[in-house]
């Protein structure tokens, strides 16, 4: 019995040794992810830290408007539009369901009035808008999502068919015919395209870390949905959080984008499909903790 205790003893010295002497992000295990598929990446390494079910198709819902503001971002870059461009409401986008202003048909707003509603709360109305704008017609502006996703390494998975990510009946009854089929996106390319935009357009940080935006023309204010902006604080702030996009389906529940930088290491983290608003921001946070390895919350 005496035997028994000193070889346990020993073997609980040596563990205690082995935890001293390595540094503590090899001894923290990958996280259990409730949700049906989650990404990490290291954006300075491109290194993909965690995988779970990351080529997996899904309805992308509101994250798909990444690649809206990368397109609406990309045509202010290349003189194509301006920020105080006026944009006009067509009554297509005026009746478009899910989250949205209640614009109007015939009302003008800025291009930038129109994107920061649209990054910061996700409208659908902002997002047709500019797609009109930028594109011509909706269906155009489809195709050059679909040619960017290809030309920036995004798989064949992952197609668009609309600027919103909604599906075809939440689109409303103006919804023109061409406008047809639903959306679909692998965390994976999720992860590729909000390291693009990161990578060439950082400013749209500034746009997503803000906690509130405004209308002035219609007296509206508009709360971030993204609660784990570090300014915002309560309970799922989480410290360096600055972005990017959440999203929400009916079928496929509830979804997050999100990115954080500590100490000069910036992660992106992609949560698919889990059952509750709340519930996408606590399995992101078990992802950004095991990326940043112990880092205080």
């Amino acid at each position: 019995m005496k035997r028994w205790w000193k070889r346990a003893g020993m073997l609980l010295a040596l563990l205690v040794i082995i935890y001293v002497g390595v540094k503590p992000d090899i001894l923290i295990g990958k996280p259990g992810i409730k949700a049906e598929s989650a990404v990490l990446m290291d954006l300075s390494t491109g290194k993909i830290l965690m995988d779970y079910n990351g080529s997996m198709e899904m309805a992308p819902a509101g994250i798909s408007k990444l690649m809206t503001e990368l397109l609406v971002m990309e045509a202010v870059m290349n003189g194509e539009a301006r920020w105080d461009d006026a944009v006009n409401v067509s009554q297509y986008a005026s009746s478009v369901g899910g989250t949205q202003l209640a614009l109007k048909q015939g009302e003008k707003f800025t291009v930038q009035e129109l994107f920061q509603t649209m990054a910061v709360y996700s409208a659908n109305d902002a997002a047709v808008a500019l797609a009109e704008h930028i594109g011509g017609t909706e269906q155009s502006f489809v195709q050059m999502m679909n040619e960017k996703s290809s030309e920036i390494g995004m798989s064949t998975d992952t197609v668009f068919r609309n600027s919103t990510g909604l599906s075809e009946k939440q689109l409303g009854p103006n919804r023109p015919d061409v406008i047809q089929g639903q959306t679909v996106m692998t965390a994976t390319d999720a992860c590729r395209l909000a390291q693009y935009l990161i990578e060439n357009y950082p400013e749209v940080l500034q746009v997503s870390s803000q906690t509130q935006v405004s209308m002035h023309q219609k007296g509206i204010y508009m709360s971030n949905t993204n609660w784990m902006l570090s300014s915002i604080g309560g309970p799922y702030a989480y410290d360096g959080n600055d972005g990017l996009k959440t999203g929400y389906d009916p079928l496929t529940g509830y979804h997050f984008v999100g990115t954080a930088e500590r100490d000069g290491k910036r992660l992106i983290s992609v949560v698919f499909g889990t059952e509750s608003r709340e519930s996408r921001f606590n399995e992101t946070r078990k992802l950004l903790n095991y990326g940043f390895s112990g880092s205080k919350n």
